[in-house]
């Protein structure tokens, strides 16, 4: 079975419907932050949200901020004005020094809907600096200056000033709004990684942020056509994981291998998963099972967990057999993964090479179209501002404000915020890199590209536009890109 064949079935049987799963609770903890932490905050349907109280801040004469001329009239960006401008006078690293893509302007095109004209009277000034057409972005921007400087007094107000601004509940920008000032606030009292392992603790089935996000969807399609594409003369077929989560990437393809003509192949798939993960590899089992006898296809499940101390993987453990054409696939999982900027040994080049040693038929790769791996602290919080940005927009376009994806974003979403910006050293964990810098590791590796189809990219761009418009897809170097409006979100790659 090629991938044209895959992607004429795996299309016709794609649901579109959005309804997540009863067992997204709300998350609740002590984070140790401020009692208006979206972490112990409870979403209630029907209380309205409102962007700021009724109070105007006083004034103060022990800090200043210089704002821009552009800060005194509505601004034509979502993103309020350009982060150059607004400046903390003591700042020592000009914004012109960042590199091009964490220079990003963080302002686009279209105006912002959400920010009123009562919203911009009621939160005129910053402990009395005018903010009228300034969002909710640049206090947030302000914040992260604040810290950079070590004023730890400005900080605590402009914090203050912000989380009246921001909601769980709210828009896009609110919604990350609330997320990002909890990292910020973390940062500073140094307690990321306690807040990141509780959200761990709590987490929920990625199948809500699968079935919120089609360009996570559509990611996976592009990976398993490219894995139909190499192994479509293979009767023998090893899938090693190496991040199975629920297994629910694997349900349309063993779907389509079923189908194939002459008879199904023999399935092998090897799910890794991490030691706090290890619960939920036995439903995975479960589920492959019963995807095997609905469709009368042999699949066999071997579940790894790698040693909690080391977290290394081994060749003996993916248990390579004679005679089967090996498929891995590396889903959101090479970021987490320390490269040499962490760890001396470097694993994020190691599992590659241990890879490259089984021979597979081809190598799958989806990753976060981010840069935020070594980036110091103030260019990495702009980059994670504007992905972001784009990511909780794009939620909109396709989930409806409800308890339920406000249990998607606190369950998938918000830890990953709170880890690269509080976090530093081994404790960040969340560490993606662009395709341009996968491309040189994978090269460095041995590996060749192993282009996608073309057909699988109108397919998956045509499925897109069902959702919005504002989705977009691209090819860079026999890779695809998938992304919302400018902003790409997550590339697609494949190796041999």
């Amino acid at each position: 079975m090629d991938s044209n064949q895959y992607f004429g079935y795996g299309a016709t049987g794609l649901g579109f419907g959005h309804s997540l799963y009863p067992y997204m609770e709300s998350l609740s903890f002590d984070s140790g932050n401020s009692p208006n932490s979206p972490f112990v905050a409870h979403f209630d349907p029907q209380t309205p949200t409102s962007l700021c109280d009724s109070q105007e801040p006083q004034s103060s004469t022990d800090t200043t901020i210089s704002l821009p001329d552009c800060c005194f009239q509505p601004c034509s960006s979502p993103f309020g004005c350009p982060p150059q401008t607004l400046l903390i006078p003591s700042v020592e690293t000009p914004f012109h020094n960042l590199n091009q893509t964490n220079k990003r302007s963080l302002c686009d095109e279209a105006s912002d809907p959400s920010l009123s004209i009562q919203a911009v009277k009621r939160c005129r000034t910053v402990h009395g600096f005018p903010l009228l057409g300034c969002d909710i972005k640049q206090i947030l921007i302000a914040c992260a200056r604040a810290l950079v400087i070590g004023n730890k007094d400005l900080f605590g107000k402009l914090v203050e000033e912000a989380r009246v601004l921001v909601s769980i509940n709210g828009d896009p920008n609110q919604r990350l709004g609330a997320y990002v000032i909890e990292g910020l606030v973390a940062r500073k009292q140094a307690s990321g990684a306690n807040i990141c392992r509780a959200l761990r603790g709590k987490e929920a089935s990625f199948i809500g942020l699968y079935q919120t996000c089609p360009y996570l969807k559509f990611g996976y399609m592009a990976a398993n056509g490219a894995i139909a594409d190499a192994c479509r003369d293979e009767d023998r077929i090893h899938i090693i994981d190496f991040r199975i989560a629920q297994g629910t990437q694997w349900l349309t393809l063993l779907q389509a291998l079923a189908a194939r003509p002459g008879g199904p192949p023999s399935i092998r798939i090897t799910g890794i998963d991490d030691p706090v993960s290890k619960h939920g590899l036995s439903a995975v089992g479960a589920r492959l099972e019963a995807i095997s006898e609905k469709f009368n296809i042999p699949v066999e499940f071997h579940a790894v967990v790698p040693a909690l101390a080391s977290g290394a993987i081994t060749r003996d453990m993916l248990d390579i057999r004679p005679g089967e054409a090996v498929a891995v696939n590396f889903p959101f999982r090479l970021r987490r993964t320390p490269d040499e900027s962490v760890d001396v040994r470097n694993p994020r080049d190691g599992v590659l090479r241990l890879v490259k040693s089984i021979s597979p038929k081809v190598v799958t790769l989806v990753e976060q179209e981010s840069n935020t791996n070594t980036a110091p602290f103030f260019p990495r919080f702009l980059e994670t501002l504007d992905y972001y940005g784009a990511v909780f927009e794009s939620m909109d376009a396709s989930l409806a404000r409800d308890k339920e994806r406000v249990g998607v974003e606190q369950h998938c979403v918000a830890g990953d915020i709170v880890n690269v910006i509080a976090c530093e050293g081994e404790e960040r964990v969340e560490r993606p890199e662009p395709l341009g810098k996968w491309k040189s590791r994978f090269t460095m590796a041995g590996f060749r590209e192993y282009p996608l189809n073309g057909y699988v990219n109108s397919v998956i761009a045509a499925l897109l536009k069902r959702y919005s418009e504002h989705y977009t897809v691209s090819e860079r170097d026999g890779a695809m890109l998938l992304g919302w409006k400018q902003r790409n979100l997550i590339s697609v790659s494949a190796w041999h």
